[in-house]
């Protein structure tokens, strides 16, 4: 059976919608929002053109989805792992956390946890190796480097509000 096809359409001012028939003859859109967030869309069985079904979901579940469809080392947060037993990750920092806006230095992250922020992408830019006196900011994604447990304790760090 061929791949299905996805067709693509630039929303001018929002993202893109990616359009997918299943083999089912089932219609779904993902609305690729230009803030990360996703809009998933299922369409009516007896009117392709309307939809029954949307959900919006945030970057961070956007891409817990695609780590459930797509499990472990595909994970698209999972970056690297070695027979080191050492993971890299993206951790979001939401807007609403209370390391928005404060100094990276100030969640005492490798002190805590042992894990290292090796980057920080803000936006379309990558910012390597920040300093203690670097400024987060909601919506940034920090590359942490660590153990398991330890990336996992810098996710729960970042993620307290």
């Amino acid at each position: 059976m061929p791949a299905p096809r996805l067709r693509t359409t630039p929303l001018p001012g929002i993202g893109v919608q990616y359009d997918l028939v299943t083999r089912e003859l089932r219609h779904l859109s993902v609305v690729a929002h230009r803030d990360g967030a996703r809009t998933v869309n299922v369409y009516r069985t007896d009117d392709p053109d309307s939809c029954a079904q949307s959900v919006r979901l945030t970057t961070a579940e956007a891409g817990s989805l695609i780590d459930a469809l797509m499990p472990s080392h595909h994970s698209a947060s999972l970056l690297y792992t070695t027979d080191l037993g050492l993971v890299a990750e993206r951790v979001e920092v939401a807007a609403t956390s209370r390391w928005n806006g404060r100094l990276l230095g100030d969640t005492r992250m490798r002190t805590e946890t042992g894990a290292s922020i090796v980057a920080v992408l803000r936006r379309a830019e990558a910012i390597p190796s920040p300093a203690p006196d670097f400024r987060l900011a909601g919506g940034d994604t920090l590359i942490v480097i660590g153990t398991r447990e330890g990336v996992d304790a810098a996710a729960a760090i970042l993620g307290r509000e």
